[in-house]
């Protein structure tokens, strides 16, 4: 289809875009006609804008008003006309400041999507990383009561997963912190998913029984490391959906915040954006993540050098300045990825 416009066709396209992400009402043939750059007569933009809607680019809203981009017309936009600006040096320093300081990941993670809904008035969005995707650090055992433990697990990356086990049987203080020597060493550097292997190969060992203080520190490394293996969600800042004229209608409304709250679709959707390994943009209809529509999720993977970690990216209108955010949440990704490098 993109081959069917010519640089007319494509400069109306780019300005109807622009115009409306900028005003947030329908754009007209002499409010185009009066830009600068636009010699042409208002009846020459009527021709041009019909036929950007015949070609599935443009629609009009109502019958007598102007025109705004359908989905395909902002992909196309997105693909081939927008120019990207680079975030201002303000912009860079405020994430710099924002993602390097001495926090442990979970922190750092809630931080970079307060900074992306901070910095582009849409809800900012990070997934953590998968706790099986954690490689072992360090185990440390702290008592919370004379029957419950609390395990601390430090991963390589600076996750940090903590939980409370119940123990029946009784264990001194001085066990604990034996047993997080044993455990730390036992389990250094390797993947939390092996490691619970490990643990349940050296429980099935015959000398693990006639060893009471290593009994006891494989019990409690296999309840410590018996964790969820799903991610989490991290929001902020859906509230913004209420600026937007787009939303002002009660029922789309509602419709978007019942799809936000089922954090499983967005995690299905955003598990694209890992498995790509690149930054991805979905533009409305092109997801079934917003059953509202007029919603677009710009995201980009995180990570180390060995694998990708999670996902950092922002939720907004399809009416939403492209060319500010996408490379707000490349560097976003970027400088988190840095971060993680020195954990």
């Amino acid at each position: 289809m993109s081959e069917e416009l010519g640089e007319r066709e494509k400069e109306v396209l780019r300005a109807v875009v622009q115009e409306y992400i900028s005003t947030g009402g329908p754009v007209g043939s002499q409010q185009l006609a009066r830009r600068p750059g636009f010699e042409v007569s208002s009846a020459t933009m009527r021709n041009v804008l019909a036929d950007l809607e015949e070609l599935g680019f443009l629609e009009k809203p109502h019958t007598s008003a102007g025109r705004v981009p359908t989905d395909a017309g902002y992909r196309f936009y997105v693909d081939t006309l927008v120019k990207l600006k680079d975030p201002t040096p303000r912009d860079r320093e405020l994430i710099h400041a924002g993602l390097f300081h001495d926090a442990n990941l979970e922190e750092v993670l809630g931080d970079a999507s307060r900074l992306l809904h901070s910095l582009t008035r849409h809800a900012g969005v990070v997934v953590t990383p998968r706790p099986e995707s954690a490689v072992f650090r360090r185990i440390e055992f702290v008592r919370l009561r004379e029957d419950r433990v609390l395990a601390i697990l430090v991963g390589q990356s600076g996750q940090v997963h903590n939980k409370a086990i119940t123990v029946d049987f009784p264990i001194t203080s001085d066990e604990l912190m034996r047993a997080s020597n044993y455990l730390s060493e036992l389990l250094h550097e390797v993947p939390l998913e092996e490691a619970r292997e490990r643990i349940r190969s050296e429980m099935d060992q015959e000398q693990a029984l006639y060893n009471a203080m290593t009994a006891k520190a494989l019990k409690l490394g296999a309840a410590a490391t018996d964790l969820p293996t799903t991610e989490r969600v991290l929001i902020q800042g859906t509230n913004s959906f209420l600026e937007q004229p787009e939303f002002a209608d009660v029922e789309r409304m509602r419709a978007l915040f019942k799809t936000l709250d089922e954090k499983h679709r967005l995690l299905s959707l955003l598990d694209q954006v890992q498995r790509a390994n690149e930054m991805q943009i979905f533009i409305g209809a092109e997801s079934d993540f917003s059953a509202a529509g007029d919603v677009s999720v710009i995201a980009s993977p995180y990570g180390n050098q060995e694998q990708v970690l999670g996902t950092v990216g922002v939720i907004g209108p399809t009416r939403m300045d492209y060319r500010r955010v996408i490379p707000l949440v490349n560097f976003t990704a970027q400088v988190l990825s840095r971060v993680l490098e020195k954990v």
